[in-house]
């Protein structure tokens, strides 16, 4: 792990806050926290972000889910632990997180489609940018090390992004 880099919350706090106001209206937007904290897991795996690794998987505990699913989420197409809708969401996540591998390609978009209405996949879509934002700032600037993290205790409700 490198050396953390430039404080950005101190630097552009404007920009730090238009992008927790836009977490906080996907955490607000009446798609279920869960899949939510499923979906900032997959992504910051995906990315690498180790801080954001950290908390969404706190966040998710704090909030009630299974160690077995979160273990899980690295392997969920060979898992029996996820629904169809959730399968659906954790592949978007995948497309619209690594473009190199198709560009979005229409069976992930079709499959979204066929469990969310095009409102809830707006929101989906969102949520989705909001968290790859987060891991490459975090990546960028060397967020703390994970394990620094604390989640709020016994959350039921989803917490703000703060990477």
């Amino acid at each position: 792990m490198s050396e953390k880099r430039i404080d950005y919350w101190k630097i552009w706090p404007e920009g730090v806050e238009a992008l927790t106001a836009m977490g906080k209206a996907v955490n607000q937007s009446g798609l279920e926290s869960s899949l939510m904290e499923l979906v900032k897991l997959r992504a910051s795996q995906m990315n690498g972000c180790a801080f954001c690794i950290d908390m969404h998987t706190k966040d998710a505990l704090a909030a009630g889910e299974t160690t077995e699913r979160l273990f899980g989420v690295t392997a969920w197409r060979e898992t029996p632990f996820f629904t169809p809708r959730e399968r659906a969401a954790l592949q978007w996540t995948e497309s619209l997180t690594d473009l190199s591998d198709g560009h979005a390609p229409d069976y992930a978009y079709n499959e979204v489609l066929a469990n969310y209405s095009p409102e809830e996949a707006v929101k989906l879509t969102f949520a989705i940018v909001v968290i790859n934002s987060w891991n490459r700032v975090a990546l960028a600037f060397r967020k703390p090390t994970a394990g620094t993290y604390r989640a709020p205790a016994a959350s039921k409700a989803p917490v703000a992004e703060t990477a």
